[in-house]
């Protein structure tokens, strides 16, 4: 990986590396299965400076490049794929549309805490009867007074138990163009939560429920109309995902490397069955073009967002690739990768669940279906 970074970028990612090994290997296995938030690896991120990176220095982050926090996912997901999460949360996701979109007088509200490690913002978009068609939702914000009454109920948002602030999508008009968003802070009346469920990664999540829940209009991200730029940002999102596939997917590769190394049958080690021999190379071409695509994402040209076509690329392929890694190093591993003894299956079970997130392989594919035939299908049922 390092081959096709320039020497600053080689340093940055050998120095988190060093990191990630000195004070986070310790503790990894348990992290990964305890679904609370480890709060104190969060301040030691932001003490690292890893928080942030994203955000630009005048509203209190480090002003480094989109590749730079894919580089450092990826360093410290290779060694505790719980403490990546934090990493991507304090990069990508909704920090980044708040960042990217927030008057400064919200920047300054909310952003210290969470560039901190002190606090979390959870994503509420998905809906009920609105999932990959997003722009289905029905929550709504009305005028009342000099705020809003935001109605209605959001599902399967990552951190939505432990998170102080949520972003969340609504509609104060019809149409698309009727599309924005609101920020609402925990305790806000009118705004509660469902009872907490589990993925299959062991993350929790919380059904968010908004009965009459007024918002001063200070809340307001971005008003009507405001769902393009929503959705381009997204995009950014999507590259914090394709980090953590490939990252979490090495793990589980690099771990199964030196089980068919030292582990013997039949008199001599597993590696040199040609069976295995096969998965290996298969493995280490998909996890390596994966990563170029990767790298090519997030390179956008200077202020621009990452272009979609090249994110949901990139995100096709690692999210493919990480799964595959995670399942063969699983099958390499035998009952050992199928325990809890190793994280292994720990790696499965995550790198499976971003398929699903933040956009299907589905969705993704008919996004380059377009891309390449150059015309837009409607998946709509005719009316």
């Amino acid at each position: 990986m390092l081959a096709e970074l320039d020497e600053p970028q080689r340093e940055f990612a050998e120095a988190v590396r060093g990191f990630a090994h000195k004070h986070l290997a310790e503790g990894a296995h348990a992290r990964a299965h305890d679904p609370e938030v480890p709060w104190d690896v969060a301040e030691l991120l932001a003490g690292q400076g890893l928080l942030g990176l994203t955000v630009p220095e005048a509203d209190g982050g480090q002003g480094a490049s989109l590749l730079d926090a894919v580089i450092a996912i990826q360093e410290v997901g290779a060694v505790c794929p719980k403490s990546a999460d934090l990493v991507q949360a304090g990069n990508f996701g909704p920090l980044r549309t708040v960042a990217e979109y927030a008057t400064p007088e919200q920047k300054q509200r909310w952003l210290p805490d969470v560039l901190a490690g002190r606090a979390l913002i959870s994503l509420g978009m998905s809906e009920p009867e609105a999932g990959s068609a997003v722009t289905d939702l029905a929550t709504s914000a009305t005028e009342d007074g000099d705020g809003f009454r935001i109605n209605g109920t959001k599902i399967w948002g990552t951190h939505s138990v432990d998170a102080n602030l949520f972003l969340v999508y609504v509609r104060f008009g019809p149409g698309v163009g009727g599309i924005g968003s609101v920020l609402v802070e925990r305790g806000t009346p009118g705004f509660t939560q469902g009872r907490p469920s589990d993925y299959m990664s062991g993350e929790r999540w919380a059904p968010l429920h908004f009965d009459d829940c007024w918002i001063p209009k200070e809340n307001v991200l971005l008003g009507a109309g405001g769902f393009k730029r929503q959705i381009s940002g997204f995009n950014v999102e999507r590259l914090g995902n394709a980090a953590r596939s490939l990252a979490v997917g090495r793990l589980a590769f690099e771990t199964a490397k030196a089980h068919i190394l030292e582990r013997e049958q039949f008199g001599r080690p597993l590696a040199e069955f040609q069976g295995l021999q096969w998965k290996v190379a298969e493995v280490a071409v998909a996890l390596e073009s994966a990563q170029l695509l990767l790298f090519r994402a997030a390179q956008p040209a200077p202020g621009t967002l990452p272009d979609a076509y090249a994110t949901s690329v990139a995100k096709l392929a690692a999210n493919e690739a990480g799964f595959r890694a995670a399942n063969e190093a699983m099958q390499m591993m035998g009952a050992m990768g199928y325990s809890q003894e190793s994280l292994v299956e720990y790696c499965l079970r995550r790198t499976r669940g971003w398929m699903i997130a933040g956009g299907s392989l589905e969705i993704l594919k008919n996004r380059i279906a377009e891309e390449v035939l150059g015309r837009r299908f409607n998946q709509r049922a005719s009316r």
